[in-house]
């Protein structure tokens, strides 16, 4: 009786191993984008819990770009417009929300767009 080898073929092998290559080249090249959201969340939450009484949306923009500074997110990425004041009609509530999209490139000509979109409640009225 002969015993039945079992296990993965040479060609098996280079198919599996071309497919985590890719997954993982992909992973590299989204991996910075999601820290520097992280980083954007960790901003919006210092600024929304420090009390905003009386700040405008400028000042709003300008503290939040520089704890951003602080996280290492790129200048670029997010713009001033990008930065809104959502207000409840209902409940008179404020929220701090950014909004942005980037752009990253993957290989040749596919590029992959990330839409980004948080928003977190403000603690205080910031003035109009």
């Amino acid at each position: 009786m002969k015993s039945r080898q079992s296990g993965i073929t040479l060609i098996g092998f280079l198919v599996i191993l071309a497919l985590v290559g890719f997954l993982g080249y992909m992973a590299m090249r989204l991996a910075p984008s999601y820290s520097e959201y992280m980083g954007v969340e960790k901003a919006m939450t210092q600024i929304a819990t420090s009390g905003v009484d009386g700040k405008s949306l400028d000042d709003l923009r300008r503290d939040l770009i520089f704890k951003m500074n602080f996280q290492y997110v790129d200048d670029a990425t997010i713009q001033p417009a990008d930065i809104t004041l959502v207000r409840d009609r209902e409940g008179g509530s404020t929220q701090l929300r950014v909004a942005y999209d980037k752009v990253v490139p993957f290989m040749y000509n596919i590029d992959f767009l990330l839409h980004f979109d948080k928003s977190v409640p403000l603690q205080g009225n910031p003035s109009q």
